[in-house]
């Protein structure tokens, strides 16, 4: 049975001054999938970085473009060509504006939204490849997603961060298989876990009184004191045969 190639590409730019940039959460979701299921070791080739393994009884060779973000589709279309691979062989992990912090969508051809990287990519290509998208929420104005894409992730973003490049490793045999479904749940499970059956912790109820015990009191009640009985002796007398 001839085993399948495919190129998992991550997008970026190269060097440690954009390493941790929110533009580079490819590179890093790549990463993490070398180092969990056990890849060979980065090394030159195709105008960047490969490393190459098995996902779901397929050769994979993860890809990250050593060229700058718009010039990413020359390392794809090499490689693509070397392998004698179609655009369907082919699945980009990229950094998500439309999407929250933290979620992922799987997307199969279409357009590239203005995304530098995609854009390239489209050029060498086509448009049929499938894509990994990876939010990372926006600016809010047009005028600033150039400083955003570019600024390093937040101390507060890295609980979520890890967690979805967690679930991204969880699920890279299931997406190499096709099985986009299970994948998006691999990370869905990492990104927001199930609650307990129990949820919120609640107060205890009161407990029933035994047979024989006075009710318990309520809480915050105070605990009242017998007043002293200062009536006669007579006046005892006296109650007593009311």
């Amino acid at each position: 049975m001839e085993v399948r190639v495919q190129i998992f590409v991550g997008l970026g730019n190269p060097g440690g001054k954009y390493a941790r940039n929110r533009h580079n959460i490819g590179f890093m979701a790549l990463d993490r999938i070398a180092e969990d299921h056990g890849f060979g070791p980065w090394r030159a080739r195709f105008q960047g970085e490969v490393s190459e393994g098995r996902l779901g009884g397929d050769k994979v060779l993860l890809l990250k473009p050593g060229t700058f973000m718009n010039l990413s589709g020359q390392a794809v279309g090499e490689a693509m060509r070397f392998f004698k691979l179609e655009p369907a062989d082919v699945t980009v992990f990229h950094d998500e504006l439309d999407l929250a912090p933290g979620k992922c969508r799987v997307k199969s051809g279409g357009g590239h939204a203005g995304h530098n990287g995609l854009r390239s990519i489209h050029a060498h290509i086509g448009e049929a490849y499938d894509r990994v998208r990876l939010g990372i929420g926006h600016p809010g104005r047009k005028d600033l997603v150039a400083a955003y894409v570019l600024h390093d992730f937040h101390k507060a973003d890295e609980d979520w961060l890890d967690d979805l490049l967690r679930g991204i490793s969880d699920g890279a045999d299931a997406l190499a298989r096709g099985d986009t479904g299970k994948f998006q749940n691999a990370v869905a499970l990492r990104v927001n876990p199930p609650r307990s059956s129990g949820g919120k912790q609640e107060k205890p109820a009161p407990q029933a009184a035994k047979p024989g015990q006075a009710k318990p009191k309520a809480e915050g009640a105070q605990e009242r004191m017998p007043r002293p009985d200062d009536r006669s002796p007579l006046q005892k007398l006296a109650d007593k045969f009311r």
